[in-house]
C-alpha cells in the first residue's frame, strides 16, 4: 500500500503530491512496545460517526497486530493479514491468522497462526478450500487439510511480479462476477535510497508448475492482472490501479491511487487490442466531480506527518470498496468507501450515472462518513461481511509514510515501528442493526447446490458472490435446473444476473438462455447479457441478429457495451447499428473510442459517414474525424491519404478539413519510414499559402513537416517565398509567424540575419518566439550565440521560450552553463523541468556542472527559509498575491479548476495548510519526488527524446505531458527506451522571482478559502 503524500512548490509552484499507503507493518527487530496511541477500549471515543451508524470493536491487540486485510469464509472462519514488514523488513515476519470468538459475544477473543514465514503479505481471498494470499513476487495458495488451523500445504500459483516500494506491489485478488480473479497491480516504482531492498523489477508472469501455459510482458508491463487457476487464463488488464479495487452489482471496475481517490475502467483490453490502429493512451476514467486529490475534512488532534504533509486532501487513499451489502439506508446502500489513513478518516461518495461512466459526489459537503482524533488510526481496508457490516481494517501506527520520503531525523529516531504491536478491526452498522452472528460459525460450506443458488439473489454480495464461486467449484451438474430457473426469476435482477455468470461458469449456459436476458427488463442484467453472447458469437453466430435488436435501448451503458461487442461482429448490419449508436451518443468520448476499436477495415468508410454528417457547431465531431484520420495516416495507404487530402484542400473551409489534416500528420508520425503519394507536397504547399483558412494552413505545414519536400526546386521555391513574406509587415501577424514556422523545412542559416532583426521588442511577441524557435533550427550554435548578446535586451516572456533552444546538444548546453556560472544568466530563469533536464542529461561533465549550478546546499536554503520569516509577519493583500499566483504559479496549476493550466495539482485546498508549511515547500523543493508527478523521458527508436510526467498509458500507447501542457502520445511499438529520471521535478528559484511582502501577498491568497 502507501502513504505520503509531500507537496513541493517551486518556480513554477509545482505540488508534489507522494502517497505511502501502507498495507504494512512491524519489523522483528523492533520488539519494543510503541510508546503511546490510544488504548482499544478507548478507541471509540475518538471517532465521529455519521448519524445513524454505531461503531464496535471485533478485534484488536494482542490478539492481532499490524492488520492490512481480512476474509470470512462460508463457515465464518476469520482470517487477517498481518503484514509485519513494512516499511524496510524482508526477513519472513509477514503472518496469516485465524481469529475465533470462543464465547459468541461478538468479538474475537482467540487467535492461531495459520501461515508465517511471508515477506510483505498484503491481501487475502478466499478460494476453493484454502485461500489466495499476495506476498510480491509470487501469489501463494494455502491450504489446511488436517483441520488443526494451520496451513499444510503452499502452492506458488503465480510469479515474476515486481517487489519494489511496498505502496507499489500486487495486492487484492478480487473474485468478479465473470469468475476471473482480478489481481490489484501497478509499474514496479524505483527507490533510490532502499535500491537493494526493494530493487527487483519483477520478470515475466506466468504460473510457475504449468510451463506451457501464458506468460504475461515483464511485470506485466505495469497493468493490473486477471487469471482463472482453474484453467490457467492468464490476461494484463487495460488499466492499474495501487492499492484495492472494487466491482459494483453489474460489474463496473472502480480502481484507486493515493491522489485518486476513485477512477473507472471503462474499456477493457480485448477491445483496445483488436485494432492496432486505434491509440488510447487510457481506459479509465476519473469519477470525482470534487477534485481526484479531494478535499478532505480530518478531525485529528495532533496529527503525526512527515516531509510537511499537511492536512487537507486525500493524500493517500486505499482499500476502495463499494458497498453492496444491503443493510445500509439511502445513500449509503449503493456508495463507495474509501480508506485514508494519513488523515485518518473513512470518505464515502454516492455514485449517479453518465454515459458509459459515473459521477462520484460528496453526501455531505464538509465532513466525512468516519474520522478519528486519534493520528495512530491508520484505517488501510474495509470489507463488506456476511452481516451486511461494513468492517473497517485499521493499520494502526504512529508512521505511515515510507522512510524513503521522509527526513533522515525521523529514520534514526526509532519511531518507523511505533504500534507495530498494535493493530484494530472495526464494525459499522446501522445503529438499529444486531449484533454480529456469523463469528459462531455459518453453515454455507455445507449447504446444498440447490440452497446455494437460493443465495444467489440475497441482497448482501458476500452470499451472492461466495454461493456463485462455491457452485462454480462444486461442478454439480444436479444445479443446472435451479440455476436455469434463477436466471428467468422475475423478482430478483441480481439473482438472475448471477445465475446466468455461474451456468458460463460451468461451462452450461445456453446460447437460447442468454439470448433470453437480453430483453432483461433491468439494463444491469441486459449489459451483462451482451458479455456473455459475445462469448458465444463463434459457436453461435445467430446470436448477432438478437444482439442487434438493442440498437434503440434507452440505457447508455447497454448501447455502450453493445457497441464494444459490436466490434467483433463484422456485417453489413452490424456495422449500421454501430454507426447509429455512435452519432446518437457521439458526445460520450467513450462511445467513439468503442466504435473505432472494431476492425481497423471499417475505418475509412467511417470516416465517410462521419464527414457527410460533419456539425460544425458540436466539437465531438471535430475529435472524432482527428482520430479517425490518425488511424488512416498510421495505416501505410499513400493513395487513400491522396485523397483524402485532395479532398479536404480542395475548399477555403477548415471545419472538418483541419482535424483531418492534423490526424493525418498524427497517424504519419507513427510510421516508421512516412511516405505521400506523388503530388501531395506540392498541393500541401500551395494550400499554405493561397487558403484562407489560417487553421488548414497550420494542418497543412504540420504534415508536411512530417512527410517533408523531396524535390529540391520546389522546397527551395517554396522556402523563398515564404522568407519574402516574414519581413512584409503588410501581411497578417499569423500569416508572418506561419511563415516563420516554414522555414524550418529546411536549413534557415540563409535567413540568419533576417530571423535576428526579428527578435526584438519592436516585433510582436509571437514573432519573436517563431524566429527563435527557426532560428535554432539552424544545427549549430548561432541561436545560442545571438541570445548570450542579447540577453538583457530580451523581454522576460522572450527569455523563457529562448531557453529551451540551448537545450538541444552539449554544445548550447555548455554555453548556458557558462553563461549562468558568469552570472550573465540568471540559474532561476532556466526554469524547473529545464533544470530537471539538465541536471539528468548523459554527459556527466555538464550534469554535475548543471547540479552544482542549479541546486541549493542545505545551508542556502535554510538561510533563504530564515530570511523569508518576516513574510509570516506581514499582512498579505488578496488581490496582489492573486497577480504574483498568476504570473509565477499558474503556468503549472489552477485553483479549483480555474486560473491556470492543469499540469500540477489543483490548489484549490491549499487553504488547509498553515502558512508555515506553504512558505517552506515554495522555498524549500525538491524534498521528494512525487507520485504521479515525477519525470520520465522516452526515447524512440528515431532517436528522438521527449521528458515529461505519464498523463495516461495502456497497453499500446503511453500520454506524456510536461509545464507547457505540451502533450505527446507515443506508440509503444516506437519506443527504445521509456525511464525514470529518478529525480523530483522541483527546481528552486522562486525567491528569488518574488521579495518577502509578495511572498505574503501569495500566502494570503492561498489561504482564501473561496
Amino acid at each position: 500500500m502507501r502513504i505520503i503524500f509531500i507537496r513541493s512548490l517551486y518556480q513554477s509552484f509545482i505540488i508534489a503530491i507522494i502517497v505511502l499507503m501502507s498495507a504494512c507493518h512491524n519489523s522483528p527487530g523492533n520488539s519494543g512496545t510503541a510508546s503511546s496511541g490510544v488504548k482499544p477500549e478507548d478507541a471509540l471515543s475518538t471517532f465521529e460517526l455519521e448519524p445513524g451508524f454505531k461503531i464496535e470493536l471485533l478485534a484488536a491487540e494482542p490478539l492481532v497486530s499490524d492488520p492490512v486485510d481480512m476474509e470470512i469464509d462460508e463457515y465464518g472462519r476469520l482470517y487477517v493479514v498481518e503484514m509485519h514488514g513494512y516499511p524496510l523488513d524482508k526477513a519472513g515476519s509477514g503472518i496469516i491468522k485465524l481469529l475465533e470468538d470462543t464465547n459468541g459475544d461478538g468479538r474475537m477473543d482467540k487467535s492461531t497462526v495459520f501461515a508465517d514465514g511471508l515477506t510483505l503479505p498484503n491481501s487475502i481471498m478466499r478460494w476453493k478450500k484454502g485461500i489466495l494470499i499476495t506476498d510480491a513476487p509470487n501469489v501463494f495458495y494455502f491450504e489446511d487439510t488436517n483441520g488443526d488451523g494451520k496451513a499444510d500445504i503452499k502452492d506458488t500459483m503465480l510469479t515474476g511480479f515486481a517487489l519494489s516500494n511496498p505502496q507499489h506491489n500486487l495486492n487484492s485478488p478480487v473474485l468478479g462476477m465473470d469468475n476471473w480473479i482480478y489481481l490489484g497491480h501497478e509499474g514496479a516504482v524505483a527507490t533510490q535510497t532502499y535500491q537493494k531492498e526493494f530493487g527487483d523489477q519483477g520478470t515475466e508472469i506466468y504460473f510457475p508448475g504449468h510451463p506451457d501455459s501464458p506468460r504475461l510482458a515483464k511485470n506485466a508491463s505495469g497493468r493490473s492482472v486477471r487469471f482463472r487457476p482453474d484453467q490457467h487464463l492468464l490476461e494484463t488488464t487495460s488499466s492499474n490501479t495501487q492499492f484495492g479495487h472494487s466491482f459494483d452489482q453489474w460489474g463496473h471496475h472502480f480502481l484507486v491511487n493515493n491522489s485518486n481517490h476513485i477512477f473507472q475502467e471503462v474499456m477493457a483490453a480485448g477491445y483496445l487490442k483488436r485494432n492496432p490502429g486505434l491509440v488510447v493512451t487510457d481506459a479509465t476514467q476519473s469519477l470525482s466531480d470534487h477534485g481526484n486529490a479531494a478535499e478532505v475534512f480530518p478531525v485529528t488532534k495532533n496529527p503525526e506527518h512527515q516531509l510537511l504533509t499537511d492536512v487537507g486532501v486525500i493524500t493517500s487513499a486505499c482499500g476502495l470498496t463499494e458497498y453492496l451489502g444491503g443493510a445500509f439506508p439511502a445513500p449509503f446502500d449503493n456508495a463507495s468507501f474509501v480508506a485514508e489513513p494519513v488523515s485518518n478518516l473513512v470518505h464515502v461518495d454516492k455514485l449517479s450515472e453518465k454515459g458509459a461512466s459515473f459521477i462520484a459526489s460528496r453526501i455531505h459537503p464538509n465532513k466525512e462518513f468516519l474520522a478519528s482524533t486519534d493520528a495512530w488510526f491508520r484505517p488501510v481496508n474495509m470489507y463488506v461481511g456476511p452481516d451486511g457490516a461494513l468492517y473497517v481494517v485499521d493499520y494502526y501506527r504512529e508512521i505511515i509514510e515510507h522512510p524513503e520520503w521522509m527526513g533522515e531525523e525521523v529514520v534514526k529516531s526509532g519511531k518507523l515501528y511505533n504500534g507495530h504491536d498494535m493493530g484494530r478491526i472495526y464494525r459499522i452498522t446501522p445503529t438499529n442493526a444486531k449484533a454480529a452472528d456469523w463469528t459462531k460459525g455459518l453453515k454455507l460450506g455445507d449447504a446444498s447446490s440447490e440452497q446455494l443458488v437460493e443465495q444467489l439473489s440475497n441482497p448482501n454480495i458476500w452470499w451472492r458472490l461466495n454461493a456463485q464461486r462455491l457452485l462454480v467449484d462444486r461442478k454439480d451438474k444436479t444445479a443446472l435446473a435451479a440455476l436455469e430457473k434463477m436466471a428467468q426469476n422475475a423478482s430478483s435482477p441480481l439473482g438472475r444476473v448471477h445465475a446466468l455468470w455461474a451456468l458460463e461458469g460451468l461451462g452450461e449456459l445456453k446460447p437460447q438462455l442468454a439470448e433470453l436476458a437480453l430483453a432483461d427488463i433491468n439494463p444491469g442484467v441486459r449489459e451483462n447479457a451482451i458479455k456473455l453472447v459475445e462469448l458465444h458469437l463463434s459457436a453461435a453466430p445467430g446470436l448477432s441478429k438478437a444482439l442487434l435488436s438493442l440498437e434503440n435501448d434507452k440505457d447508455p451503458k447497454v448501447r455502450f457495451q453493445l457497441l464494444c461487442t459490436l466490434g467483433s461482429v463484422n456485417s453489413p448490419e452490424a456495422l449500421k447499428v454501430r454507426n447509429k449508436l455512435l452519432f446518437k451518443d457521439i458526445n460520450d468520448q467513450w462511445m467513439q473510442v468503442a466504435a473505432l476499436s472494431g476492425s481497423s477495415a471499417e475505418t475509412e468508410s467511417l470516416l465517410k459517414v462521419v464527414l457527410d454528417s460533419f456539425h460544425k457547431e458540436i466539437p465531438a465531431y471535430t475529435s472524432l474525424v482527428q482520430r479517425l484520420g490518425a488511424m488512416i495516416g498510421g495505416s501505410s495507404k499513400p493513395a487513400v491519404v491522396h485523397n483524402l487530402i485532395l479532398k479536404a484542400t480542395s475548399t477555403q473551409s477548415g471545419e472538418w478539413q483541419a482535424p483531418l489534416m492534423e490526424g493525418l500528420a498524427q497517424g504519419f508520425k507513427t510510421q516508421k519510414t512516412p511516405v505521400a503519394y506523388n503530388g501531395d507536397q506540392d498541393l500541401l504547399i500551395r494550400t499554405f499559402f493561397e487558403n484562407s483558412s489560417a487553421s488548414l494552413r497550420n494542418a497543412s505545414l504540420n504534415l508536411l513537416k512530417v512527410v517533408g519536400i523531396p524535390n529540391a526546386a520546389s522546397k527551395n521555391d517554396a522556402i523563398k517565398k515564404a522568407a519574402s513574406r516574414i519581413t512584409d509587415v503588410s501581411q497578417p501577424e499569423e500569416k508572418r509567424v506561419e511563415a516563420i514556422n516554414f522555414l524550418s523545412l529546411g536549413n534557415p542559416a540563409p535567413y540568419a540575419d533576417s530571423l535576428k532583426k526579428l527578435i526584438s521588442p519592436r516585433e510582436q511577441s509571437s514573432i519573436q518566439i517563431a524566429s527563435l524557435r527557426t532560428l535554432s533550427a539552424v544545427p549549430d550554435t548561432t541561436v545560442s550565440q545571438f541570445l548570450l548578446q542579447q540577453w538583457n535586451n530580451l523581454t522576460p516572456d522572450i527569455q523563457n521560450a529562448a531557453m529551451s533552444t540551448f537545450l538541444v546538444n552539449d554544445d548550447r548546453i555548455a554555453m548556458l552553463l557558462n553563461a549562468i556560472e558568469g552570472g550573465k544568466v540568471q540559474a532561476s530563469s532556466v526554469g524547473w523541468q529545464r533544470s530537471v533536464r539538465l541536471m539528468a542529461q548523459s554527459n556527466l561533465k555538464l550534469r554535475e556542472k548543471a547540479r552544482r549550478l542549479l541546486t541549493k546546499t542545505d545551508e542556502e536554503r535554510m538561510k533563504v527559509n530564515k530570511e523569508y520569516q518576516s513574510a509570516l509577519t506581514l499582512k498579505g493583500d488578496v488581490a496582489q498575491g492573486k497577480n504574483v499566483y498568476v504570473k509565477n504559479c499558474s503556468m503549472c496549476h489552477q485553483v479549483r479548476g480555474a486560473m491556470g493550466v492543469s499540469f500540477g495539482p489543483d490548489l484549490g485546498t491549499i487553504h488547509n495548510w498553515s502558512p508555515e508549511a506553504i512558505m517552506a515547500n515554495i522555498l524549500a523543493p525538491n524534498l521528494s519526488i512525487s507520485s504521479g508527478y515525477d519525470l520520465w523521458e522516452v526515447e524512440l527508436k528515431t532517436g528522438e527524446t521527449f521528458q515529461g510526467i505519464i498523463e495516461s498509458e495502456t497497453a499500446t500507447a503511453v500520454k506524456l505531458k510536461n509545464s507547457g501542457a505540451e502533450e505527446r502520445t507515443v506508440n509503444r511499438t516506437d519506443i527504445k527506451t521509456l525511464k525514470a529520471l529518478n529525480m523530483s521535478s522541483m527546481t528552486s528559484g522562486l525567491e528569488k522571482q518574488i521579495n518577502q511582502q509578495q511572498m505574503a501577498d501569495l500566502l494570503a491568497f492561498l489561504k482564501e478559502n473561496k
